[in-house]
This record gives C-alpha cells, structure tokens and sequence, in this order.
C-alpha cells in the first residue's frame, strides 16, 4: 500500500484503569487508537460508555487527544468500564476488570457499519469478546470490512475472559495475530497445537505453527524489555528491544501494535516494523499510563523507520 493517512480503529473496550496514585483512561483497543492517531493515522475508538461522570470524562479526555466521539455509544443503563490495576515492582500490572459494564453490550449500528467500510486496518482482542453481545457486535464488524482491511487479533488473555471458541474463531479471521510470549503456551494449547517437543519450547518454531495453522500474514510474538519475533509467509525477524527505565507498562504492547500496524499498512520490512514497534512500546513503558503525551523526537524516529 501507498504512503499517506489510513483510518485505523480500535474496537472493544474503553476503561478507566484506577491505579493506586489516580486513574488513568485505557483499554487496548483505545491505547492502539490514540498511538495511531499520534503517528499520524486516523485513528478512531469503536466502543461504548455509560451516560456518566466517568463517560463525560472519557469524552473530555477524547478531545484533549483530539480523538473524534463518533463512535462512541452510550448507555443509559450500565456503566462505564472500570478496572482496577495493581503494578508491582518490575512494572507489572495485575488487573482485576468490572463485569457487566457499558462495553459489554456493543451494538452493530449504520454508523458502525459505515466506519468498518472505510477502515484500513482493525484491532480487536479477546476481551470485549466475554460477552456474547459484543462478540456477535465484533464480528459483524469485522465482516462489514472491506476484504483488503487489515485485520488484528492483540490477544491479551484476561482473566478467565476467554475461551476456545473465541481464540479459534478471533485467529481465523485476523491478518495479523499479535500475543506475548507468557501467552503463548495457553494459546498453543487453545488451538490445538500437539504437546510434541519438536513444536513445543522453541518461540520461533512454535510461531511458524501458528502461522501455518491459522493461515495469518504476520504473527507478533512480544517479550517484553526483551524484545520481539515476527514471522511472516517468507521470512523472520527478531529484536532485542530497547532498554529503558520502566514506569509502568501498561499500553506498551498496544503501542507495540500501533506502529507495527502503521508500517505494516505501509510495506515496511520486517526489521523496520519490528524497530517501530519496540521503539514505541518501549516509550510507553517508561511513562506513567497507557497514553502518555507525545514525544516528538520519539515519534520521528518511529516514523522513520522505514523510508
């Protein structure tokens, strides 16, 4: 594909992340959203909140990122999404996620309808799939997209929020699949994969199964401070990261597949998407929260990672 500006969204759940010092507004597919958005994409949020203090001040926060409210639904009756986050010494988060809140009741309308026709590329994850009224919402979604959009599946195994079925199913319609490395035994597991060492306990073996078994363009294995692996139809790449002093991180493999996905849509190589991406996770973990104002010389330098 050409240069220029793509509309990107970010479809599932918006949420306050409440951490012990303040909350912080989050959700995957909302940190993917604005990160695009900072690297220059049109990046838009595709989810629902309820018609509340924390809603109107999502939407405030929305404008303050110069993110459009379109696509945000509201709900009278249920709340906005809530998590609580609890991050350990190294910066690990530990999240504890509301049930039966706003993103829970996702609904395919014209205006949805009309977005997943216009969009470039998609990310969605398991997550909002834990109810199945928004996981009918998120695949109508992904079918209404054109054949040529780029579809991602950012796993982020939560909790007990997942199952077989979605893993399966998400796996299957997605271009690209993106997942950690602490992940990726359970979703070897979750697909099927044979117990056999020949696949098991090498990462790059174990994701040419995954591409081969799930037919993706991409797989993207993150292992955090340490780096990434991407494998494509024809070729591999890994990186060994960029060290930083981490605060938190929170958003950082979000922001990872923001700027894969910018290059990704621009036909980058591989170790041009995989030094975007590391470059812009790595950033997100040395600051507080998942969306951290812009850093301009941060944010040539992913740019111009493939030129």
């Amino acid at each position: 594909m050409a240069d220029g500006n793509f509309t990107v969204v970010g479809l599932g759940e918006l949420l306050w992340d409440l951490f012990p010092a303040g909350k912080q507004l989050g959700g995957a597919p909302a940190n993917f959203a604005y990160i695009s958005s900072l690297l220059g994409d049109h990046g838009v949020v595709a989810s629902r909140i309820g018609r509340d203090p924390l809603g109107e001040e999502a939407k405030r926060r929305f404008q303050h990122f110069r993110l459009p409210t379109d696509f945000l639904q509201l709900d009278s009756t249920r709340p906005t999404g809530t998590v609580k986050v609890l991050v350990d010494v190294a910066g690990q988060p530990q999240y504890e996620i509301t049930d039966n809140v706003s993103w829970d009741f996702l609904e395919m309308t014209s205006e949805w309808r009309a977005l997943a026709a216009q969009a470039s590329a998609i990310s969605f994850g398991s997550l909002a799939q834990r109810s199945v009224v928004s996981r009918d919402t998120i695949l109508d979604f992904l079918a209404a997209a054109r054949p040529e959009a780029v579809r991602i599946f950012d796993v982020n195994l939560r909790q007990s929020f997942y199952s077989q079925e979605i893993l399966v199913d998400s796996a299957r319609r997605a271009n690209i699949i993106k997942l950690n490395q602490e992940e990726l035994p359970k979703v070897m597991d979750l697909l099927g994969a044979p117990k056999s060492s020949a696949i098991r306990g090498d990462t790059k073996t174990e994701a040419q199964w995954l591409f081969e078994t799930t037919g993706a363009q991409l797989i993207c294995i993150t292992r955090g401070g340490a780096g990434s692996l991407l494998v494509s139809p024809d070729s591999s790449h890994e990186h060994g990261g960029f060290p930083v002093r981490v605060k938190d991180t929170v958003g950082a493999g979000d922001a990872f597949a923001a700027a894969l996905v910018h290059h990704f849509l621009r036909g980058a190589p591989l170790s041009a998407m995989n030094d975007a991406a590391n470059r812009m996770g790595a950033w997100v973990a040395s600051c507080a929260g998942a969306m951290p104002d812009p850093d301009p010389a941060i944010l040539e330098k992913v740019r111009n990672a493939h030129r």
